[in-house]
């Protein structure tokens, strides 16, 4: 490998490195803090019933009528809708082929989500919702100066129903004093979807809000619990995103307390984690704006706390409905991109300084790890044939670097004699070592090439695997899930800068890294002691950023460096002639060289610096 081959393979790793840092900073510290949680909590937190004697209510439960002090309390406290005031607790299940949910009569909402095909990283059913904290709520008027949420009051639940299609269905009404005026939920869930359609159907409300009350307030709150190995991976991919009117997506990263106020319409709005995520989107009109507050509590269990606050359109019509389709399901990009509205996007393929690798995934890795995963069914298996594919795709650069490298190494008996004419004289000797280059025919950044092609690769591969959830859970070899790190050795204590387990598949990329380096050896200025050790450090710099990374990650790093051992082997061994390359070098040094009008320049420069220097001496 020869000096420039070394420079560029340097600020390649130096970028990757900058890359890594810079997009772990940027989702950890995306979201701005503010210290509004404990009141937003206080506002959503269910309300307690005023009712506190255990007779009244099982009079309540039984028929019967509250007695006049606690009629006159409940109509105080919730006007309209006492009498919703209170009620017995009924769910009703609604499920297909990939989604179970049960609904709840109090709030007329889901009161849990299972993703059926899926579990937790220990096996247990994967739960997309089933907290006392998730809340899906419309504030509803109890007077012209009192609002409610929904969520805190008991519907009227409707029988289910199996509509055309196979489509199942159930309605939730919330009647209020008047006959005329009611809030109805309507659910719809189609075979072998994700998507809940969820209808808010709003009759005789303009006569019960202020009258210039034009929207609705929908209250979303969300917790995220812990379903993967890697608690801090996790969290650092809880995110919000949201695509906007312009079709602007954007995003920002939980944090401790944080608040972001969305002011221009929205399509939908999406609580992202790791594989999965719940999104909301509009069907027809379009959310007029969200206000989003987040936490992240100090639990062993809790991802991430969301309190979202959308506003709806409301034409006050007498007989109003707003169509909205939630999304509980995988973070799977032809599944997400299905929806045709930019969903795929929460998908991190390419973020940052980085961002353009994610047409690389797009358009190369995604279609033919779709394409092998259509009749593979070993994910190992797929990641080698997918890094062989990646290696025979940059084969003729490959090759290149390889000739450019051996061309170099046959001129380096004459580079040498240049440095020791010239001793200090680092101008003269850069001009008479440009003057070889010409004359020989020699691209002195030919090595360079191929690892440029390769960094984008690289980074989308550093995107694209801890992203995939078809690797999740997952085996290979002694990696029980491809999607986090393959530890074969738990640590009683945390190393710095290391962590606090053994990834053999990193451990083995640094060993094949530092093996390509010591191969090259030869073709390094060794007398630079930057430029003899350099090649070593930056593979002991990745081992300690890779050993958190994903298994398929570090397997697809160390399956390429074996390849380039091979293919350095095999190529300067039996393919390159290198008495051939000296020879073909001494013919073109015979051949009259023409100048570009840019060379004659740079030797002008040069020369003017060297006049300059012997001036200075």
């Amino acid at each position: 490998m020869d000096r420039n081959s070394v420079i560029g393979f340097l600020l390649l790793g130096v970028l990757l490195v900058g890359y890594i840092f810079f997009n772990q900073k940027q989702q950890a510290g995306a979201a701005r803090e503010k210290a509004r949680q404990d009141s937003i909590a206080e506002l959503n937190k269910p309300k307690t019933t005023p009712v506190t004697d255990t007779a009244s209510l099982a009079a309540v439960a039984n028929g019967g009528q509250l007695d006049s002090a606690h009629q006159a309390l409940l109509s105080g406290e919730f006007g309209t809708f006492a009498a919703a005031a209170t009620g017995n607790v009924q769910n009703t299940i609604l499920e297909n082929d990939v989604v179970k949910i049960t609904f709840s009569n109090k709030g007329g909402q889901p009161a849990s989500v299972q993703l059926k095909q899926y579990k937790t990283y220990d096996g247990a059913p994967l739960m997309l919702l089933q907290s006392s904290f998730d809340r899906l709520s419309v504030e509803v008027p109890a007077s012209l100066t009192k609002v409610l949420n929904s969520a805190d009051l008991f519907f009227i639940a409707g029988q289910p129903q199996e509509l055309a299609g196979g489509v199942k269905s159930i309605a939730y009404r919330l009647n209020t004093s008047n006959p005329a005026s009611y809030l109805e939920f309507v659910y719809a869930l189609k075979p072998g979807s994700y998507v809940v359609d969820y209808t808010i159907h709003a009759v005789g409300f303009q006569g019960l809000l202020p009258g210039n009350q034009n929207y609705l307030n929908l209250q979303w709150n969300a917790q995220d619990e812990k379903q993967e190995h890697d608690m801090q991976n996790e969290r650092l991919n809880n995110q919000v995103h949201y695509m906007l009117e312009n079709d602007k997506h954007d995003y920002f990263t939980l944090n401790r307390t944080s608040h972001e106020k969305l002011e221009n319409k929205i399509k939908w709005v999406s609580v992202k984690q790791q594989f999965f995520n719940t999104t909301l989107i509009a069907k027809g009109a379009l959310f007029n704006n969200a206000d989003v507050n987040t936490k992240v509590p100090e639990s062993p269990n809790i991802v991430g706390q969301t309190f979202t606050t959308i506003q709806i359109p409301y034409s006050r019509a007498n007989d109003f409905s707003f169509p909205i389709e939630i999304y509980y399901g995988p973070n799977h990009y032809k599944t997400l991109k299905s929806f045709d509205i930019g969903l795929q996007k929460i998908i991190p393929l390419g973020t940052g300084i980085f961002a353009f690798v994610k047409y690389v995934n797009i358009f190369i890795i995604i279609p033919v790890f779709n394409f092998l995963s259509g009749f593979i069914g070993n994910y190992g298996i797929i990641i080698i044939l997918l890094t062989l594919f990646i290696r025979l795709l940059i084969a003729p650069f490959t090759y290149q670097s390889y000739v450019s490298q051996a061309k170099m190494k046959v001129l380096k008996p004459e580079i040498d004699a240049l440095k020791a004419k010239f001793g200090d004289d680092q101008q003269g000797f850069g001009v008479e070592q440009m003057k070889l280059f010409k004359s020989a025919g020699v691209n002195p950044l030919g090595g360079c090439l191929p690892a440029l092609l390769q960094l984008p690769i690289l980074v989308a591969m550093y995107s694209f695997f801890p992203s995939s959830i078809e690797l999740r859970q997952e085996s290979f070899l002694w990696a029980k899930d491809l999607s986090t790190y393959d530890s074969i050795l738990n640590l009683p204590f945390d190393i710095p800068f290391y962590g606090g387990h053994v990834s053999l598949f990193t451990i083995l990329m640094t060993i094949t890294s530092l093996i390509l380096a010591f191969y090259n050896r030869g073709m390094t200025d060794q007398s630079n002691p930057v430029m003899k050790y350099m090649p070593y450090v930056m593979p002991i710099m990745l081992l300690g950023i890779f050993n958190r990374l994903a298994a398929a990650l570090t397997f697809y790093y160390f399956l390429s460096n074996v390849i380039s051992i091979l293919l350095q082997f095999v190529i300067q061994k039996f393919i390159i002639n290198h008495d051939k390359i000296h020879a073909q070098i001494q013919e073109n040094k015979k051949k009259p060289k023409s100048k570009s009008k840019w060379q004659e320049k740079l030797e002008e420069v040069q020369k003017r610096q060297q006049e300059v220097q012997q001036k200075k001496k």
